[in-house]
């Protein structure tokens, strides 16, 4: 079934129909078509554009259909150019002419606008929901490890001692940024496109403002032209996705590091690694590196789509159908990312032993020696002198600061004293970092008391 066919004399080319088709696809949210027509002839039967009696045949008709697709009797047909027509085509084969006036004050340049924005608008909900799991997780990581002390590292070489709840703190906060994104994206595209007709309204009485209430929108948008074209949400959608993958995808290298022979930081449970067809020693991190390697797809999403609507005139245009594709697959990729790093995360077990270890040989407590002789009186510039000629000394020596004799420090400045052990012992140096984003215990318990509040906040489309 066509929705168009009384202008043509002549069939559709089976290669122009295949080409133009978007039932392969559009199929997805067919729950969002016949809740979005459900809402739509509610309101024309209360605006007395059709009879109570009819909105009851269609509703029922459309439910009907909605159950045989859910229990799989009814199944998606190639013959169909959409599923607009789908829905059309089997709800008039049911309840008869009735059906017919489903479509009655609507296009469907509106109808696919509102079935895509109901469509994302759950997927945005979905996705924060994915997002709020995998926080809820890295905070139990930060949690159970307040006092595990590892290296920070800046340009990848060992800086200063941190914590993994510091570490992972660091990952929370970026996952917090991507939920805020999230919401302000449902904010802004919280209007319903419906009614809005080809591109100029309709003359049907139609009351905008109950459809759109009636389908959990905060109003009707106020631009027909806009609301038939308007993808900007979806561009948004990509965006915040690709930066989700961004964050997922710094994660997943960090993992292939501390996975590696070289850092072992990290044992990666059996169920999330693979092994070699070739090489029976190997457990490889597959997971993090598919993650990693998806992110480049979410990127080509978002600069498709970019691309597509870069040069479109007001208002619908048929390029407009390359959307669906596109973010549906970025959807599916986004979600099953932080799906399977959630559970990477919840079965690692994280080396504690070689993480201090790696602290202690990195000379990360380099500053805190030049802190304790700055503290002593000595000017910080000279400070940094003495210290860098004693981490040069312990290269030498192959042993790190805290294993260097007193004397050999002395040597070096008569400043020293017993106490530089304990000044510059992995406990001291994380711990007396106090300041609020700091790695100590008192500032990282304040931090996870935010956290935990933050977590329990409802969000925009809840509260």
């Amino acid at each position: 079934m066509k929705l168009w066919g009384g202008r043509f004399t002549k069939e559709t080319d089976q290669l122009v129909h295949n080409f133009n088709a978007s039932i392969g696809f559009d199929q997805r949210f067919y729950r969002q078509d016949i809740r979005g027509s459900i809402a739509h002839v509610t309101m024309l039967s209360r605006q007395g554009i059709l009879t109570e009696e009819e909105k009851d045949i269609i509703v029922e008709g459309l439910n009907s259909i909605l159950k045989d697709i859910e229990d799989g009797t009814l199944e998606f047909g190639n013959e169909y150019e959409d599923i607009h027509s789908f829905v059309e085509a089997h709800l008039i084969e049911r309840v008869g002419d009735t059906g017919k006036k489903l479509h009655t004050g609507r296009s469907r340049n509106d109808q696919v606008a509102l079935d895509m924005k109901l469509y994302t608008r759950d997927e945005v909900v979905a996705m924060d929901g994915l997002l709020k799991e995998l926080l809820e997780t890295l905070e139990q990581v930060m949690e159970e490890n307040l006092h595990t002390y590892m290296p920070g590292f800046t340009h990848l070489q060992k800086a200063q001692p941190i914590t993994l709840a510091h570490h992972m703190g660091a990952y929370f906060e970026m996952f917090k940024r991507d939920r805020q994104r999230l919401s302000d994206i449902y904010v802004r595209m919280n209007r319903c496109p419906l009614g809005s007709g080809a591109l100029a309204g309709t003359t049907y009485p139609l009351d905008r403002e109950l459809t759109a209430s009636l389908l959990g929108f905060d109003g009707p948008t106020l631009n027909s032209m806009d609301g038939v074209s308007d993808r900007d949400y979806l561009i948004e959608f990509l965006s915040a996705m690709s930066t989700i993958m961004m964050h997922l995808s710094r994660f997943s290298e960090e993992t292939i590091l501390w996975n590696s022979n070289e850092y072992q930081f990290v044992e990666m449970d059996d169920t999330y690694s693979t092994g070699s067809s070739i090489m029976p020693q190997k457990k490889n991190p597959d997971i993090a590196e598919l993650v990693r390697g998806k992110t480049g797809r979410v990127y080509g999403a978002l600069m498709s789509l970019l691309t597509t609507m870069k040069g479109i005139p007001l208002a619908y245009n048929k390029d407009m159908q390359e959307d669906k594709e596109l973010v549906f697959d970025a959807i599916d990729t986004v979600k099953g990312c932080i799906t399977l790093l959630n559970g990477m995360i919840k079965t690692m077990t994280f080396r504690k032993d070689r993480m201090e270890e790696s602290a202690k040989n990195g000379f990360t407590n380099a500053t805190d020696a030049a802190d304790y002789l700055v503290n002593h009186g000595v000017p910080f510039r000279d400070a940094h002198g003495i210290v860098g000629q004693l981490v040069l000394l312990c290269i030498e020596k192959k042993i790190a600061l805290d294993d260097l004799p007193l004397e050999e420090y002395q040597k070096i400045s008569p400043v020293f004293q017993e106490d530089i052990y304990e000044a510059i012992s992995m406990k001291t140096c994380v711990e007396k970092r106090n300041t609020i984003g700091a790695p100590g215990a008192e500032a990282m318990s304040q931090v996870i008391r935010e956290n935990q509040a933050y977590l329990k906040e409802k969000n925009v489309w809840e509260s």
